[in-house]
């Protein structure tokens, strides 16, 4: 039998953003609302904090509320009030022990057994999360705000710039790109499809200043007899997925960046990054990185 789970957000709206087709509140932290587990890990940091005191005031509270059910279940007060029972509940859930009050009757021992217990899956889940979070590998990959289209060895190519913005090793980098269109199908049914799109080189061994991005637009590109005023009819984007292993934490590491239509470019061609100084050696200007010129 199949599952019969309903989607908690059955419609979901699209709209274009500076071109690019997205999904309202389709990625942020709000949309895990009744995903705990996903919830923890995109929320930020002040807010995972939040939710951790929260969380622990409010278990505190409870046991407290049980401590107070057993008028003579801690020992070490002339009264108990809430508030001891809270300050002695957070004593227990946390290990402390100062040695003033303490449980003295089975069923106030019976509270704390089931108060350790819970304090032994609470450190161990915060914890995990808490490492994942700062575990959780993270890539610093510019893209440039541009592509731009012109001929290359007398070929129309298209081409764009990506950089390492840490200055360190990304290992076996790997560049995937897709151009997404609308297409209606001989049955009048709009789809938008995904077509990849070929680079001259897609791989590289270490990834660690700049590199430029190029597809040779040929009769079989997708985008072979293909201009501007086509690409912005037919909504076309350009989806840019890249992989590699940071040297430096030994994990893989992945960035994405879309470009829409009308960032594409034609008859532009990137501005010179590397120029040679008086003194004889080569510099990287990024100042330039997104600097386009006509032909």
């Amino acid at each position: 039998m199949g599952s019969k789970r309903k989607l908690h957000r059955p419609l979901l709206k699209l709209e274009q953003r500076d071109g690019v087709l997205q999904v309202v509140g389709g990625n942020n932290w709000s949309s895990y609302l009744r995903d705990p587990y996903h919830l923890l890990l995109t929320v930020p940091w002040v807010g995972f904090l939040a939710i951790v005191v929260g969380f622990d005031i409010f278990l505190n509270a409870v046991f407290a509320v049980l401590y107070l059910l057993d008028g003579n279940a801690i020992a070490g007060m002339k009264e108990v009030n809430f508030s001891e029972a809270f300050f002695f509940s957070v004593q227990t859930l946390a290990s402390i022990g100062y040695g003033v009050m303490n449980p003295q009757t089975l069923y106030a021992n019976l509270i704390v057994t089931l108060e350790s217990i819970a304090s032994l899956m609470l450190f161990a889940v915060i914890t995990g999360i808490a490492f994942t979070r700062f575990a959780k590998s993270s890539s610093r990959v510019m893209f440039s705000h541009v592509v731009t289209i012109h001929n290359y060895n007398g070929i129309p190519t298209l081409m764009f710039r990506t950089a390492n913005e840490r200055r360190n090793n990304i290992l076996e980098a790997r560049l995937r790109v897709y151009l997404m269109i609308d297409e209606i199908t001989a049955e009048g049914q709009m789809m938008r499809r995904l077509h990849e799109l070929k680079l001259v080189r897609d791989h590289s061994p270490v990834f660690l200043l700049s590199w430029t991005v190029m597809h040779t637009i040929d009769q079989t590109s997708p985008l072979y007899s293909m201009d501007q005023e086509t690409m912005l009819r037919l909504n076309a984007q350009v989806l840019v997925s890249l992989t590699g292993v940071d040297e430096t934490i030994e994990g893989t590491i992945h960035a994405r960046h879309m470009y829409s239509a009308s960032q594409i470019l034609c008859d532009r061609r990137f501005v010179d990054v590397i120029h040679m100084g008086k003194d004889g050696h080569r510099y990287l200007d990024y100042n330039y990185f997104h600097e386009t010129t006509a032909l």
